[in-house]
């Protein structure tokens, strides 16, 4: 499974890329198309971040812990690694797909490099599709000058992905705000008492944080806004 995964996730340079014994001895590919191969390479990791739930599921976590006041708590890789974890969960049919479809046929030589990527890049293609908001594609088809299509699979694939990506910050905001809502409800709480007892140089940070932070394992937080996540990913398919 997991190397379903690491393949799946691999698709466009695995796709594009020749195994290591043709590259050498191929006399067709040159240092330019070795070059492009090695650049698609070194894209993955940005298609994975922007082409998939991560982008949503980390932006969200982030204005979490901005809501709880606990700044550095959970690490920088705490949140990337749980965001990686639950977007491979997400998208795994995708990636299982992928995988059988693409990287094994183009193995055995019985898929070429130009159908591998657009049938890889279909599967990717009809994930986006159901998360794509009608005004950002209509902003991003004005934006690269391109005519509306008849139907949405006729859609460009940079357009889709700048669609996709606007949306899924879109989400993640609207899901950010639902989430400071009850903790500034607690700040503003706390600030009133303060101000009340008239220690007002005292900061409310310090007595709301771990009042926030009880609240949030009193009401297994971490559980309930996960669940609440993934649902918003599986809401639209």
């Amino acid at each position: 499974m997991l190397k379903t995964l690491i393949c799946g996730l691999a698709y466009p340079c695995i796709a594009l890329a020749a195994p290591v014994n043709s590259l050498t001895n191929d006399p067709g590919n040159t240092p330019l198309r070795l070059a492009i191969q090695l650049t698609l390479a070194a894209l993955v990791p940005m298609l994975f971040v922007t082409l998939t739930p991560f982008l949503r599921i980390s932006v969200v976590l982030h204005f979490l812990r901005q809501a709880l006041g606990t700044q550095t708590v959970p690490s920088n890789q705490v949140i990337i690694a749980l965001s990686a974890l639950l977007t491979i969960l997400t998208i795994s049919p995708q990636l299982t797909a992928i995988y059988e479809q693409v990287v094994q046929p183009y193995n055995k030589g019985t898929m070429s490099e130009e159908q591998a990527f657009s049938v890889g890049g279909a599967q990717m293609k009809g994930y986006m599709m159901p998360f794509l908001g009608e005004k950002e594609i209509a902003m991003m088809l004005r934006v690269s000058h391109s005519p509306a299509p008849k139907n949405p699979s006729e859609l460009a694939f940079p357009v889709i992905a700048g669609a996709y990506m606007l949306s899924e910050l879109k989400s993640a905001f609207k899901i950010g705000v639902l989430l400071y809502m009850p903790f500034l409800i607690v700040d503003l709480i706390v600030s009133a008492v303060i101000v009340t007892l008239g220690m007002i140089q005292l900061p409310p940070v310090m007595v709301s944080a771990p009042f926030k932070i009880l609240i949030f394992v009193l009401a297994d937080g971490w559980t309930v806004i996960i669940d609440a996540v993934m649902k918003s990913l599986q809401a639209v398919r």
